[in-house]
């Protein structure tokens, strides 16, 4: 088996927003804006609290991103929705990653508290999330906690977090 990689840097990210990391029809990323990963500083099949999965990654953060003008107005705060959607996308990707087939999808997350803001004078958010179940077979589906840190401080965490990987009929 190939070994795959334990880390990512934007361009590469790319190629999977692009559709030319895992191919067509499978998991890919979505394109900026919307892209909310600048790099995965780390993936792996055996890491995280659960021992099976975790991936890492950071999102720089400039007064300049498209977010902080429309949300709100004189009182810009990144829309905790687009951390959410982090999580999410780097399930997908964490399920591409592992070689599943199929078109990757948020499905649901159990439970989110937010306990802090992203604003323009932050500097840097990472994201985590580790993962409790990864199913493979008909449905492939990848099920873990994740959590959002602005310049170290956590300030929102999602419990079960679910993305399948849906193969078209």
């Amino acid at each position: 088996m190939e070994k795959r990689q334990s880390s990512y840097t934007y361009e590469e990210i790319l190629t999977c927003s692009r559709g030319e990391m895992f191919g067509p029809g499978n998991p890919q990323l979505p394109l900026p804006p919307m892209l909310m990963l600048d790099r995965i500083t780390e993936i792996s099949e055996d890491g995280g609290e659960y021992g099976k999965g975790q991936i890492l990654a950071e999102y720089d953060i400039t007064p300049e991103r498209w977010f902080f003008d429309c949300h709100f107005a004189g009182d810009p705060v990144m829309p905790g929705c687009l951390g959410l959607d982090a999580l999410w996308q780097m399930t997908g990707f964490y399920l591409g990653w592992l070689g599943l087939e199929g078109k990757g999808r948020a499905i649901s997350v159990g439970e989110i508290k937010f306990s802090g803001m992203i604003t323009p004078a932050t500097k840097l958010v990472q994201f985590g999330v580790e993962y409790k179940r990864v199913m493979k077979g008909r449905l492939n589906l990848g099920i873990g906690d994740g959590w959002v840190k602005a310049d170290g401080e956590t300030v929102f965490t999602a419990k079960d977090l679910r993305v399948g990987a849906f193969k078209d009929a």
